[in-house]
Formats: structure tokens, C-alpha cells, sequence
């Protein structure tokens, strides 16, 4: 949708578009106008003022910044030289307690919401007054502090916890917007498709801000996209969008005020393209050589900065001198806090500091089972566990592709609608990526969420949210992600190779990360629980051929197995076997043919973190293991398993430690050929030939 007073037209110079103003008269032809119109009606001169040096300051501080990178007294920085009427426009136009979520050239943000100079200088000098601790660089922290929550990397993710945040905002009946900036090449992820379209179809209060400067690193935007502009992409999610002229302040300011102001009393999301232009390197180093001279003057021209000072000037709004101060007493704050920041020491070293700051600590607090049992099926017991914990948690939050009326493909949450609202038992789009950001932005909001792949195997789809951000965030700067992903996962039932894998290893790597694999309808009810109550990211693997196959005995009422801590399932003391899943069941039904042997089974139940403990003190005692995994041999979690026992109980072995899986290759679909890749197959004769070493 464009502006109902002005449009911009184009030129394109080497595939960049050269945008000109033209306001609609009242025969609706357009008449070419200034470009940049700083007077409004509804600006007076000490804001106009205020919005000066609010634009000024960013300005200086970078000018500041690239004398330092060429002293070698910062490592990189990523100029947003020409873009600050953007950032500080928009940040103008949020409420103090608004969320925004910016990017690498939107220092104005940082600016505008007062963050003190010296902590931001000492988080790009890697220092501890800085946001993470000296773990992360530039722009990439958060602060809840502030309302900022940082990128990373992989600039998409943000945009889908801003769909979140906005999530939350509706859940608490908030009249809050939240605002999340990308660039235009950001457009081209998949992140942007789906982030869009989730806002839109839940109606989220939201402000998409898209940067348009013209490259992403050195490839022009005629190489990114195929249309003209990138608010027309709107029209595809059923969204507003407006096109504004990102070198203006006041345009900025007053437009994006007024659609913030639409947007709380009439919850929406809507998408901005501010066009701009980037006039350094994507980053220093890279510099700016692929860029046409004549396109460069062009923008040089219309710097936010130079000309906002002018019309300042002309409209004697400020004098020479009046300028001139302003900057100096600018240039003497920079100059203070870049001192504070210098004097700082660098950050030490600590081990232990650095492994307790992967996961929020919490205090766990057990609740025992009670004696009043019911035998449940295992799809039963996760499907109780999930309930009482929407009941004690009034908040808590289940997202996925139909688990509303549907009740999710295996039933998991059958009659949740009925119980719980649509409000917080949400059916997603197909898109992993943006529901597992949303999650995280959820927890933001300090919201527990509970997200079901339809299929463990589909989480692919969203791997980068999850072991990118969630994984990594609490570490970075101390915000936790209080969301579990339950797995439905695993073979024998014949789904092949895109409905059967269990692809636990995947993340067992992942520092930041929970997994949690249960064996019986007792652990699954309780495992889930605790996975619920913690509140750090927690992958919940569920086996489907265990759903319906299996019963037992499962407490009543609300109650938690503590996370990290193995289940023996059977003593002995001649052989170890170690298995988790599935494989728990095989392993015992095999076990029944050979009562001699006496074997000590030990269910893992959470695989990170591990109970080494537990591992450890069963090998001693048999002095003879057994590895037993669904996941196929190389790369999978025995194989840690068989390192760790090697390196701390090799002398109390009394055979080499045998590893079981499956075979080397994706999950068939015929039955017979399923058996064959099943390690099952292998365990009985892996049984009998370390029983007689």
C-alpha cells in the first residue's frame, strides 16, 4: 500500500535505485518537490532541534570510531554513515518500553534509547562493562535494560522474534508495538517470507523496518530481487507498507509516529522501506570500490546530516556558533566515556565462569510422584504432562502445525483447544524457522512455550534459530530461552526417510542446548515436566513407536524427574549396557532370553547434560560396556560415550567397549530393509561376544 501524499519514483544506475520525491496535487498529478521537505506543522523548533542532535550524535561517534579501527584500537566496525535519520527516527516514535530489534548499522538505536557511551565503547573493545562479557562483538547483545534486543549473524531469526514479542504484546493485552530492522538483502531469506506471514496472520503488532541501501555486502539490489520495490512484497502477506524517504529525520520521525500511534490502538504489522544508501564498505574493510563514482556523489548530496543542519541554518532555527557547540559538547562526551572505557582491564579468563553461563542457573525444585498411579500409554503420559503444566502455568504457550482443533497428528494435545483457548494453543504456519524465533521472543517476554515438530525431522528447518540463537543468547548476554521443542522421532514404524530419524547427535554438540530422550510413560510425564520448569532450551524426543506400544505406571498427579540424572533399569555386575529410547526395549527384551548374564542397565534419559556419574560408576563395577544407540555408528552420541569411558575408567576395564547402531545410511521405508538397518538386529550377538571376552 503506498502513501496516500507521496510516492517516489525511480532511476536505476547500475541496478541501484535513485529515488526522487513527488507530491500529488489535487488532480492527482504529480509535481516534483525538494527533495528533502524538513518543515512540518506538527515539529517545532526545539524538536526540530532535538531531532538535530539526535542525528548528530551517531554521526560523531562513528567519525570517532573509524579513527580508532585505523589505529587498531577496535577490530571492525560496520558504518551506518548516511542511514542515521532511520535508526534514531524510528527509536523517536517507540515508547521507552518498546521493543526494538536493530541491526549492525543502526547505532542511533543505542543512542537514542541513552545507553552510556563507555558501556557501548566497551563492548566493542571486548570489555566486561560491556553487554556480553567480551563473548560477542559490535552490535550483536541485548539488553533487556534498554528494550534492545541484538542480531546475530544470521540477520533472519531476529525478525521472527520480533513475531514473538509482538505474540506476547497480544497475550498480555499490551498496547505496545515493537519495531525489527533488516537490510535489504535480509529479503531475500527465507526468515523474512515466513516472519512476515505469521505477523500477518496472527495480526501482530509490529513494525518490519527494511533498510534499502542500495547493496548487500558488493551485490546490487537488481541482483537480489526481480521487483521495483521491496514494500511491494506486502501486498503478498495481506500487510500495510509504506515507502519513506530513510535520509529525512523528520519524514522518519513524523510518519512512522503516526503509523505507531495507528498500530496500538489497532494491533497490526506493517512493513517500511526506508530508502537510503550505504556509502562505506559493508564493513571497513571491504571499502567501496564496486561502487559507481556517480552514484556515490548522488547520495553524498543527500546526506541526513549535512542537509537536516542546512535547513537548520536557513531557517535560523540555529546559528553557526549554536552548531558548533553542540558538536563540541558532543565531541567532549565521546571523548569522557571513550577514557572510561580505555582505563577499563580486559576482560579475564575464568573456566568455570564460562561453563555456568551457558544455561541460566535455576534452583530445581523436585516434586516427588505421588503414590496414585494410572497405567498410561506413553502418548498418554506426554500428553498429561503437557496439560498439568498448562495448568500451572497460565501463560505457557503450545505452538505448532495443527495441534489446535487437530489435536496434533498423533493426538498429543486432542481437547487442549477446548481446555486451554486458541490464544495459547496456536496452530503455525508451515515454518519452523519463524515459530522457533517466536519462541525465543516469547521468552523475551518472559512466556514459557512448548513448540511440536510435526515430525522430529522437520526441525531442520528451523536448525539456525535453534542452535544459532536459542542455543547461544544466555551465554551472549544473559537472556534465556525458556522453550522446549518436542521431537516426535524414530523407526520401526515404516514413515522412511524423512519421518524416522532420531537426530539426537545434532544437537548433543550444541553447548546450550537440553536433550532429553525417555524410555517409559513414567520418565516421559516426568522428564517433560522438568523440562517445562526449566528455563533454558530443551529438545524433548519422542519416540513414536513408542507411543502406543507401551504402558506402565505413571503418578497422577503434577511431578518432575530431574534433567541430567540417569534411570538404572535393571543391576549386574558382569556387563554394562548403556542405551536410551527405544533401544531401552530392545535392549530388555533381549536381555529376558539370557537371565546368566548379568547386566546392568542404565537409561540415560537426558543425554545433555549427561550423568557421567552414573556411567562411570556402573563401568567400574562390571568392568565390561555396552553402547547401545537407534542413531546410526559414526558421529553419534556412544561415540563420546566410548571416549569418555576410555579416557576416565580405562583401567577398570576388562574388555574393549562395544558400540551398537544402526546401519551407515538414511532410514529405508520397506520393512524388511528397515529391520536390517535397525541396530536391534546387531545387539543380541554384540551380547553374547563381550559376555564371553
Amino acid at each position: 500500500m503506498k502513501d496516500k501524499f507521496n510516492e517516489f519514483s525511480s532511476t536505476r544506475i547500475l541496478g541501484i535505485l535513485i529515488i526522487k520525491s513527488f507530491h500529488y496535487d489535487t488532480f492527482g498529478k504529480p509535481v516534483k518537490i525538494q527533495f528533502m521537505k524538513f518543515e512540518h506543522h506538527s515539529i517545532s523548533k526545539d524538536q526540530h532541534i532535538d531531532l538535530f542532535k539526535s542525528i548528530l550524535k551517531p554521526r560523531l561517534i562513528e567519525e570517532k570510531m573509524l579513527v580508532l579501527l585505523r589505529q587498531g584500537k577496535i577490530s571492525k566496525w560496520f558504518s551506518g554513515i548516511g542511514q542515521e535519520a532511520i535508526a534514531v527516527g524510528v527509536t523517536k516514535s517507540l515508547l521507552p518500553d518498546e521493543y526494538i530489534l536493530p541491526m549492525h548499522r543502526n547505532l542511533g538505536v543505542f543512542t537514542e534509547r541513552h545507553i552510556p557511551l563507555y558501556r557501548l565503547f566497551s563492548q566493542w573493545q571486548g570489555k566486561l562493562n560491556g553487554f556480553t562479557k567480551g563473548r560477542d562483538r559490535s552490535f550483536h547483545f541485548g539488553t533487556q535494560e534498554f528494550k534492545i534486543i541484538g542480531m546475530i549473524s544470521h540477520l533472519g531469526p531476529q525478525l521472527g522474534v520480533a513475531d514473538g514479542i509482538g505474540l506476547a504484546h497480544k497475550l498480555k493485552n499490551e498496547s505496545s508495538v515493537t519495531a525489527v530492522f533488516t537490510g535489504e538483502g535480509g529479503t531475500s531469506e527465507g526468515d523474512f517470507h515466513e516472519a512476515l506471514n505469521v505477523a500477518s496472520v496472527w495480526q501482530l503488532p509490529l513494525l518490519f523496518c527494511v533498510e534499502n541501501n542500495g547493496y548487500g555486502l558488493s551485490t546490487p539490489t537488481n541482483e537480489q530481487f526481480n521487483c521495483e520495490h521491496i514494500a511491494d512484497k506486502a501486498v503478498g502477506y495481506g500487510m500495510e507498507s509504506h515507502i519513506i524517504d530513510g535520509n529525512n529525520i523528520v519524514e522518519v520521525f513524523t510518519k512512522v509516529s503516526e503509523i505507531t500511534e495507528r498500530i496500538r490502538q489497532n494491533p497490526k504489522p506493517v512493513l517500511l522501506e526506508f530508502k537510503t544508501f550505504r556509502r562505506r564498505g559493508h564493513e571497513e574493510a571491504s571499502g567501496t570500490k564496486y561502487v559507481p563514482d556517480e552514484l556515490m556523489k548522488h547520495w553524498e548530496k543527500l546526506d541526513p546530516v549535512d542537509n537536516y543542519e542546512l535547513f537548520l541554518l536557513e531557517s535560523k532555527f540555529l546559528t553557526e556558533r549554536e552548531i558548533s557547540s553542540i558538536k563540541s559538547e558532543l565531541k567532549s562526551e565521546i571523548d569522557e566515556h571513550l577514557k572510561l572505557a580505555n582505563k577499563e582491564v580486559e576482560v579475564e579468563a575464568d573456566e568455570a565462569t564460562e561453563l555456568q553461563d551457558v544455561f541460566k542457573l535455576y534452583e530445581f525444585n523436585g516434586q516427588l510422584p505421588s503414590p496414585r498411579k494410572t497405567e498410561l500409554r506413553f502418548i498418554d503420559a506426554i500428553s498429561d504432562g503437557l496439560k498439568q503444566s498448562m495448568e500451572k502455568f497460565e501463560d505457557l504457550v503450545i505452538m505448532g502445525q495443527d495441534v489446535a482443533e487437530y489435536g496434533g497428528v498423533f493426538k498429543i494435545t486432542e481437547g487442549f483447544l477446548e481446555m486451554f483457548g486458541k490464544e495459547r494453543v496456536r496452530n503455525t504456519p508451515i515454518c519452523e524457522s519463524a515459530i522457533i524465533s517466536a519462541a525465543m521472543g516469547l521468552s523475551i517476554k518472559g512466556i514459557k512455550s512448548v513448540v511440536e515438530m510435526q515430525f522430529g525431522d522437520f526441525v531442520t528447518s528451523g536448525f539456525n534459530p535453534l542452535v544459532n540463537y536459542l542455543a547461544k543468547v544466555h551465554y551472549r548476554w544473559g537472556q534465556n530461552a525458556d522453550v522446549v521443542i518436542r521431537m516426535p522421532c524414530g523407526a520401526g514404524v515404516g514413515a522412511g526417510p524423512f519421518h524416522s530419524q532420531t537426530n539426537e547427535a545434532w544437537f548433543t554438540k550444541t553447548p546450550g542446548l537440553k536433550v532429553v530422550y525417555p524410555s517409559s510413560p513414567q520418565d516421559a510425564k516426568g522428564l517433560l515436566i522438568a523440562a517445562i520448569q526449566d528455563p533454558n532450551p530443551v529438545l524433548f524426543f519422542e519416540h513414536k513407536a513408542l507411543y502406543r506400544s507401551i504402558r506402565g505406571e505413571v503418578s497422577d498427579d503434577y511431578f518432575t524427574i530431574e534433567l541430567g540424572k540417569a534411570n538404572r533399569v535393571q543391576e549386574g555386575d558382569k556387563l554394562t549396557v548403556i542405551t536410551y529410547g527405544a533401544a531401552v526395549h530392545w535392549a530388555l527384551d533381549v536381555l529376558k532370553q539370557y537371565p546368566d548374564i548379568s547386566v546392568e542397565l542404565i537409561d540415560l534419559r537426558t543425554l545433555s547434560p549427561l550423568d557421567e556419574e552414573a556411567i562411570f560408576a556402573s563401568v567400574k563395577k562390571t568392568g565390561k560396556v555396552i553402547i547401545f544407540q537407534e542413531d546410526s555408528l559414526f558421529g553419534g552420541i556412544a561415540s563420546d560415550i566410548s571416549a569418555l569411558i576410555s579416557e576416565h575408567c580405562f583401567e577398570y576395564l576388562d574388555a574393549p567397549i562395544k558400540r551398537v547402531a544402526s546401519l551407515s545410511t538414511p532410514i529405508p521405508f520397506a520393512k524388511n530393509l528397515e529391520n536390517q538397518y535397525l541396530g536391534k538386529s546387531k545387539f543380541e550377538e554384540a551380547l553374547i561376544t563381550l559376555n564371553k571376552y
